[in-house]
């Protein structure tokens, strides 16, 4: 039997001890979080330390520390595919982001578990945990601080009604308005509003602005007698 043939006492409880430390300090990061209910907790941040000492472990047994390098890199991109699951969009807010990057810390502290570098792996866990739990009261110190409404990075629409027949000229106007003032122009779209009207949004890169430009860019296309109304709108980014 191959098993037989491949078996060997002392790097099996090295792996067991590898797989332990795993273990554990995959349980430590998933504890916390679990306790503030998020979607990957205890378990998967537990199989996720696990599953990547185990590759690493393998690779290295099998062919070496060189292999096991290679092997830590295909854990590092394999592991955004599995982030990215927890990642929600919901309007322009995104959720999950803090979720899939302890994600991506467990791993590495599997991956550290796997070559049998306990001691890195107890010290990543500690920051891991350090990172989503001494840190939360100044995240939410700085969320609490007032923001300055002339003054923010946020993502600007500049919208303007007019003719059909106008439709051409006024969207090239609208985005030379906006380059002349400084505003670089990501995107432009036309909406039908009815018949005879339609409906140029300028959607700039996101940007940090003050509002009385805008305004004033506004003033200018709403002064244009094929303009029938001109307006911005602006949303801060989450």
């Amino acid at each position: 039997m191959k098993f037989i043939d491949s078996f060997h006492l002392l790097p099996f409880l090295d792996t067991v001890v590898s797989y332990g430390a795993a273990f554990v300090f995959g349980a430590l990061i998933g504890a916390e979080r679990q306790y503030r209910q998020r979607t990957a907790g205890l378990r998967t941040n537990v199989l996720v330390a696990v599953g990547a000492a185990g590759f690493v472990d393998l690779a290295q047994g099998l062919a070496g520390d060189a292999e096991a390098v290679r092997v830590i890199s295909y854990v590092v991109s394999g592991i955004g595919f599995l982030g990215a699951g927890v990642i929600m969009k919901e309007g322009l807010n995104v959720r999950g982001l803090n979720t899939a990057a302890t994600l991506w810390c467990s791993a590495a502290v599997g991956a550290c578990a796997g070559v049998d570098r306990l001691a890195e792996a107890a010290l990543l866990t500690v920051f891991v945990i350090a990172g989503n739990t001494l840190l939360r009261p100044l995240v939410n110190a700085i969320n609490r601080i007032p923001i300055q409404t002339e003054s923010v990075e946020a993502t600007y629409a500049v919208s303007l009604t007019t003719g059909v027949a106008h439709a051409g000229v006024m969207r090239d106007l609208l985005e030379a308005q906006l380059e002349t003032a400084g505003y670089p122009v990501a995107e432009i779209e036309v909406v039908e509003r009815g018949e005879e009207q339609v409906e140029i949004v300028a959607t700039l890169t996101s940007t940090e602005v003050k509002a009385a430009p805008l305004d004033a860019v506004v003033d200018r296309l709403s002064l244009h007698p094929d303009v029938d109304h001109a307006t911005w709108s602006g949303n801060t980014q989450s």
